[in-house]
């Protein structure tokens, strides 16, 4: 019991910290509150974020701030096509006597301080670069320099060039997996964000913006703990699983639980996804939104809230239907809310 109570008390200091936590941030990102908070889910569930935004939203701002507040320590990496997965790992230069060096990357050598690791572009990178990312969101580790390097506190951010399509390589189904959330960060809609932000010059001066920003205002060393807790201390009813699993039947079978959808053949439109893995995602990422909440137990409005946002890029359709982007996904999983009864 005591120990119980202990957890409660941790939990409830925790709680107002993180809120701190996103107030920090709203000091130098302006009208994004929701991308604030699902971006602060993640990092409390220990997930990685696929960011889906226009150039110039202020998604490096965001990232930077976050890991100020979190008094961490930050890096970046940009995507080119001729990258290769040792340029991830390893710096070369040439030293004062001519000869060649090789040092750790600024992402090895930060690895057991690291919060927030933000690939730029990454659409831009080639598979192989791909394939080393998958194993550092997956094991948070990677090998250099003959021995395994951790990265206990990491969790990695993306972005993908939707522009300009030439020499980009999309992220295959594997890859998109291990995000576990893809959040839209567009422009804010408020007209007076938007007017500070054109006009107001403590917004043209990114640098001085993020030390608006309290230094480890939350010390990402005690996430991992706090991580745990969430997902033991919130629990959930019966009614609620029932729920879940009945979304996720309208997913896997939609014509079995009556959807349909204008000019598509339902029966033959997934080919896959929505596992075990994307349902157990989507509990993890609805615990933490409750914990945010004040909340020790989960409710319908928990799941239903994250669901486009965990579980859309997990679905994989018709190559047909493919073409017309993640539109027909999110119609399928709002279809599915309305066939499935709430608790």
């Amino acid at each position: 019991m005591n120990d119980t109570l202990h957890v409660v008390e941790k939990l409830t200091e925790w709680r107002a910290r993180a809120l701190e936590f996103e107030r920090e941030i709203q000091k130098a990102v302006l009208g994004q509150a929701r991308v604030i908070r699902l971006v602060t889910i993640c990092i409390f569930a220990r997930g990685h974020v696929l960011i889906e935004g226009d150039v110039g939203v202020g998604k490096t701002t965001l990232l930077r701030s976050a890991s100020r507040a979190l008094g961490g320590d930050f890096a970046r990496v940009e995507g080119t096509v001729d990258m290769m997965p040792s340029d991830i790992l390893y710096h070369t230069y040439l030293g004062e006597d001519g000869r060649p060096r090789v040092e750790p990357s600024e992402l090895v050598r930060l690895a057991e301080t690291l919060p927030v690791f933000f690939f730029n572009e990454i659409n831009r990178a080639r598979p192989q670069v791909h394939s080393l990312l998958l194993r550092l969101m997956a094991e948070r580790s990677v090998s250099a320099f003959n021995r395994v390097h951790h990265f206990p506190y990491l969790s990695v951010f993306a972005d993908r060039n939707m522009v300009e399509r030439e020499e980009t390589f999309e992220l295959p189904a594997a890859a998109r997996d291990r995000f576990l959330m893809e959040v839209p960060m567009a422009a804010p809609e408020d007209e007076d964000a938007r007017r500070r932000l054109v006009f107001d010059p403590a917004f043209h001066d990114t640098e001085t913006l993020i030390e608006r920003v309290t230094a480890g205002s939350f010390d990402y060393r005690v996430i991992p703990e706090i991580a745990r807790a969430i997902q033991t201390h919130v629990k959930s009813s019966g009614a609620l699983e029932r729920y879940v699993l009945n979304l996720w039947q309208a997913l896997v079978k939609p014509g079995s639980a009556g959807i349909s959808l204008p000019d598509v053949d339902v029966g033959n439109l997934l080919k896959g996804g929505a596992s075990p893995r994307a349902l157990a995602a989507l509990a993890r990422a609805a615990r933490v939104s409750a914990w945010l909440d004040g909340r020790d137990y989960l409710v319908p409005e928990d799941v239903r809230d994250l669901f486009i946002e965990v579980m859309a890029h997990r679905i994989f359709v018709d190559p047909i239907h493919a073409l017309r982007g993640d539109d027909i996904v999110k119609r399928l999983c709002r279809a599915a809310f309305d066939a499935t009864p709430v608790p």
